[in-house]
């Protein structure tokens, strides 16, 4: 399946019955030869099979063992399986998206991918690749515990910043952003676009393409602190002239201005997008049943030791 070349891409894989002698034995044998193990059994899966983190260093030393499990190896929650869609509810993330309170279609929503699954595997390599750099000056190898909870309240950046700071729960909002005006989904005459206004400069270069003029020099907006405190009085204004163009017509001009701003492309536009194509991350690659498989390139680029394919 598409979704199956998508997770194990590059992979070898080989299947053991863990329950069999043999079987962990076999195991206990590739973790000898190995630097990483990398298991998301539930808490305490593996010690009954001996393939626990102690059980392994300890003819191992140097293993680096990572654990990933929805809640973590301790506290209430530890012996509940995670999912992706139970992880963005319960660690924040949903309470942020979707449209606000009391507009069409409000409700809590999940994000397109699985963002917790995926950002937790990118912690994951990061304390892996720590681990190794401690193992390489000390020989000691080390226990990682990788908890999806954990990764998910990690990624409320901001919002968690501004809650702990102020004390108050941030709401949804759409596509508005809770600290820089404007800097949100605006429609046009043909479809939707994004506005990401991220300094007073570019405001003022917007409101001149935007033929708002005064707007950059009213102390009401004149700074993003001012925009924040008076978004309601200057989106509706910003909504109602970018809806009289098209999307390519005011994304032209306001990028010719130094403006950031965009499309919002469907998949098959992104992968025509000029950049995109010029970066290839769309790669064609053999597949081992015969034929081709498009898919898509890893986007770290190294100069000594480029990733391949």
């Amino acid at each position: 399946s598409a979704y199956y070349l998508c997770a194990n891409r590059g992979k070898r894989s080989l299947a053991v019955d863990l329950a069999d002698p043999q079987g962990q034995a076999l195991v206990r044998d590739l973790a000898a030869r190995s630097d990483v193990v990398i298991e998301n059994f539930k808490v305490g899966g593996l010690a009954r099979y001996g393939l626990d983190y102690d059980s392994l260093a300890a003819t191992s030393p140097g293993i680096v063992y990572c654990s990933i499990t929805g809640f973590g190896q301790d506290g209430p929650y530890a012996s509940r399986p995670g999912y992706d869609v139970l992880i963005q509810a319960m660690g924040g993330l949903m309470s942020l998206t979707g449209q606000p309170d009391g507009s069409p279609g409000a409700e809590p929503m999940k994000t397109g991918v699985a963002v917790a699954d995926l950002f937790t595997g990118v912690y994951a390599s990061t304390a892996i690749l720590a681990a190794l750099r401690h193992r390489d000056r000390t020989g000691e190898g080390q226990y990682i515990d990788m908890a999806l909870l954990d990764v998910q309240v990690s990624m409320l950046a901001n919002q968690a910043s501004n809650y702990l700071v102020g004390e108050t729960v941030p709401r949804r909002a759409g596509n508005a952003h809770p600290n820089i005006v404007p800097y949100q989904v605006f429609a046009t005459a043909d479809g939707h676009m994004v506005l990401a206004v991220g300094n007073d400069g570019q405001f003022r270069r917007f409101c001149d393409v935007a033929g708002l003029a005064g707007y950059a020099d009213d102390p009401a907006f004149a700074t993003n602190t001012a925009r924040v405190a008076h978004r309601g009085e200057l989106v509706p204004v910003i909504a109602e002239r970018l809806a009289r163009g098209a999307t390519a017509e005011w994304v032209s001009a306001l990028q010719a201005a130094g403006v950031p701003c965009g499309p919002i492309n469907t998949m098959d536009a992104v992968f025509a997008d000029p950049q995109v194509r010029h970066r290839g991350m769309q790669v064609r690659v053999p597949h081992e049943a015969g034929g081709h498989v498009d898919l898509v390139r890893c986007p770290i680029r190294m100069s000594a030791t480029p990733p391949r394919t």
